[in-house]
This record gives structure tokens, C-alpha cells and sequence, in this order.
């Protein structure tokens, strides 16, 4: 039976700064990768928390017996797997930051991005769900000015 333990939400710090990163590793903005990199020893583990926000969503699962349906066993099975690969690979620390990103961007090429679709808006469309989520999860505080984010 897959796991349902909900994930705790990310701010929406993290989610902005792991969506920018994987942004400009998708671009070949080396520059801007370092820099994001940098800003963020956590990197890794943020990417991994991101990448499973976009799996763990696609699960199904029949309300009947609460286990996955037929036809999506296999690729939440898969997904389930990528995200347990990244997490060990992410405690080998920061420097493993570029290659979690690359193969986040891959998958998210070959399974996520219709064929009339481009990678990096598909990027921005998932950096979209991930920071209202995280809004959702971390509302400002009562009297504060509402703050506008809008991702580019």
C-alpha cells in the first residue's frame, strides 16, 4: 500500500528558491545556479521535496480499498522510486545540487511536458501549483500587507 502520510508544507521561500534553481540549471545559467545554489546549503533536500509535491499529486487511488488503481500503479511506483533515489543522493550534501536538478528537469521532459509544450514552461507552471501551495500552507499573518508574488 503507497504511503499517504502528507508532506509537510514548504515555505514559500523554499519552493521559490527551488523552482529558480531548477530554472536557470534548465537554462545553462551557471551563474545564476551558483548563485541560487549558494544562497541555499539545503538545495538538494529542497528539490527533492519539490519533485515529490509533483509526484505524490498524480497518485490515485480507488476510495474503495484506498490502493492505487490499475493504471497508475506503475508510474506512482516510479515516481515513488525516483523521489527515494534523489533523497540518498541528496544526503551526499550541497554538491549533488546540479545533478538532482538535471534529473528532475529529464523526467520532468519526458513524463510532464506535452509535446506542444516547452520545458521551461512547464517548469513555471508546476513553480506556480508549488508556491500557491506553500502560500496556502504558510498565510501571512493577521494584519500584515499581502504580499504579490508573480512567477516569471
Amino acid at each position: 500500500m503507497p504511503d499517504t502520510t502528507p508532506l509537510a508544507p514548504m515555505t514559500p521561500h523554499e519552493a521559490i528558491s527551488a523552482f529558480s534553481y531548477l530554472r536557470a540549471v534548465q537554462a545553462d545559467d551557471v551563474d545564476a545556479a551558483r548563485e541560487f545554489a549558494g544562497g541555499e546549503p539545503r538545495m538538494p533536500e529542497l528539490l527533492v521535496d519539490a519533485v515529490e509535491r509533483i509526484v505524490v499529486p498524480h497518485r490515485a487511488a480507488r476510495p474503495e480499498a484506498g490502493e492505487p488503481c490499475a493504471d497508475t500503479f506503475a508510474p506512482e511506483a516510479l515516481g515513488c522510486v525516483f523521489v527515494t533515489s534523489l533523497r540518498i543522493w541528496a544526503q551526499a550534501g550541497p554538491d549533488t545540487a546540479e545533478g538532482i536538478a538535471r534529473s528532475v528537469i529529464d523526467v520532468t521532459q519526458q513524463f510532464l511536458t506535452e509535446d506542444h509544450e516547452d520545458l521551461a514552461d512547464t517548469l513555471r507552471q508546476l513553480e506556480a501549483v508549488g508556491v500557491g501551495q506553500a502560500l496556502d500552507a504558510h498565510p501571512a499573518p493577521a494584519g500584515s500587507h499581502p504580499a504579490r508574488l508573480t512567477v516569471v
